[in-house]
């Protein structure tokens, strides 16, 4: 392995409970995000990544606020976003607001833009969703140009043009590190490619390595544009115990409370115990004891050729104090073993 790993962790904010059952205020939950972040960066984790939801099992509605107060109690871990919805927001704002983390975070912040495959947004802030295509490459059309830091001259055909429009505050030094997040779609990882941009992969179900085609298509892509591929990252969820049997027994009734829960909305049918084993046993979910996850986070690092891995973390209901622990177990036994492992 020549280009050394990042790793990573997301969370939306789920919301767990209290002792008896019921669930925890939003507040506390984005309290309870900011002590993650914090562990995290004591125990040299590289990023954190806040998705961006508006629905009542997720806290977090507004990931660069959070980050910005995840910034005053850190001082090495990247903060970003895991995703930040562009086609509901305007880029303008999100890349002030991101300039801002960065400017508090001394140059640590980055997002992932992406679609959304959540749409509460679309309604709520006044966007049509037959635009749902149309509205993500507008707006990442005019996001590109922003990233250029200089006066903005734009023309589309869903907002007002800019002429010569300076956006402030500037990004200190370099520019903004943004990814675009991928769920499944060649021609965003075509797009990806056509702005030069990092490309996340959001990889929550089955085999991992049947994405390995999107990785071909994004070398491909790149080779056609003559250019040197920006790096491939992916976000997967996981949690890590002291066992295998124990990390499966604590996650599996608040996992499929999750998996279930929007599963309704989709059309699904409801996840049994045989198919949330197969998917740690086969597919993307890295749960297990830290030799377990470290082999399984190994194996696909090679296979798919990452630059980083993000761990989704948090899972429905599950407790923050086991939220805590995982984390722990992440940062402690897991990222070191996968070193050695790609080192060896």
């Amino acid at each position: 392995m020549t280009t050394p790993i990042e790793f990573g962790l997301d969370t939306f904010g789920d919301v767990t409970k209290d002792a008896g059952g019921a669930p925890l205020p939003h507040a506390q939950m984005i309290r309870n995000v900011v002590e993650e972040a914090v562990l995290a960066d004591q125990l040299g984790i590289d990023s954190i990544g806040l998705g961006e939801h508006h629905r009542a099992d997720f806290a977090i509605s507004s990931p660069e606020v959070v980050l910005a107060a995840i910034a005053t109690r850190t001082h090495r871990i990247r903060l970003g976003s895991a995703v930040t919805v562009l086609s509901s927001d305007d880029p303008i704002r999100v890349f002030q607001r991101f300039s801002t983390v960065d400017a508090v975070s001394n140059g640590r912040a980055e997002v992932i833009l992406g679609r959304g495959s959540f749409t509460e947004s679309f309604p709520l802030f006044g966007f049509d969703l037959r635009q749902y295509n149309e509205l993500f490459e507008e707006k990442l059309g005019l996001f590109a140009e922003l990233l250029k830091q200089e006066p903005v001259t734009w023309q589309g055909k869903l907002r007002p043009p800019l002429a010569s429009q300076s956006v402030y505050p500037p990004v200190e030094r370099g520019r903004l590190k943004t990814w675009i997040g991928v769920g499944g779609s060649p021609e965003s990882v075509v797009r990806a490619a056509h702005y030069d941009l990092p490309l996340m992969l959001a990889i929550i179900g089955g085999d991992p390595r049947r994405f390995a085609p999107y990785v071909d298509l994004h070398q491909r892509a790149y080779r056609q544009f003559g250019r040197e591929p920006q790096p491939i990252g992916v976000h997967s969820p996981g949690y890590v115990a002291e066992t295998d049997a124990q990390a499966r027994e604590e996650l599996w009734p608040d996992y499929k409370v999750m998996r279930d829960r929007i599963g309704k909305e989709r059309g699904w049918p409801a996840m049994n115990r045989d198919e949330f084993v197969h998917e740690a046993d086969h597919g993307s979910l890295y749960v297990g004891a830290p030799e377990t996850v470290a082999r399984k986070i190994t194996s696909n690092v090679k296979a798919l050729g990452l630059a980083r891995f993000q761990l989704k973390y948090s899972a429905g209901p599950l407790p923050h104090a086991k939220l805590m622990k995982s984390i722990e177990l992440y940062g402690r036994k897991v990222v070191p073993l996968v070193r050695d492992m790609l080192a060896s």
